[in-house]
């Protein structure tokens, strides 16, 4: 046996139909398309509603405009600090380790409460209300980079 002598195994090759080729053949005149109709005459898009007012134009439209620069800060409040020693320093790794926050991203410490103990405290933003609450309690804000 050599190379020219094998062949495809028998019914594994089938003919491709080839459409519209005259009236004798076998997929002649409409070529399997039926008769009259757009789907007859030309290809419609996939995307087409026969008409009826199309999805993409139905749905809402985006409305304002949105930031992708944005820094999206974990807060942490005032009052929540209470939960320090007196005297402590405590930073991002110290509120993380305390689960008070995320633990990635940037941190804003925000002036909703009321502080009792004399802490530095360091974030990477403050609030104004904050700022007043940790040094009228005695403490320091450090703003970390």
């Amino acid at each position: 046996m050599k190379l020219h002598h094998l062949k495809p195994a028998e019914g594994s090759k089938k003919k491709r139909i080839r459409v519209g080729r005259g009236e004798g053949g076998r997929r002649g005149k409409t070529a399997g398309r039926g008769t009259k109709g757009t789907k007859a005459r030309n290809t419609v898009p996939a995307w087409f509603e026969g008409g009826q007012m199309p999805l993409y134009r139905r749905i809402p439209k985006l409305r304002g405009f949105k930031n992708r620069n944005r820094v999206e800060y974990t807060v942490v409040n005032v009052e929540r600090l209470n939960d320090f020693r007196q005297g402590a320093t405590v930073g991002p790794d110290q509120l993380r380790d305390r689960g008070l926050a995320k633990k990635r991203g940037p941190i804003k410490i925000l002036g909703q409460g009321n502080l009792e103990k004399e802490l530095t405290v360091r974030a990477h933003a403050f609030s104004v209300g904050a700022v007043e609450a940790i040094q009228a309690a005695g403490g320091t804000v450090e703003v970390v980079e």
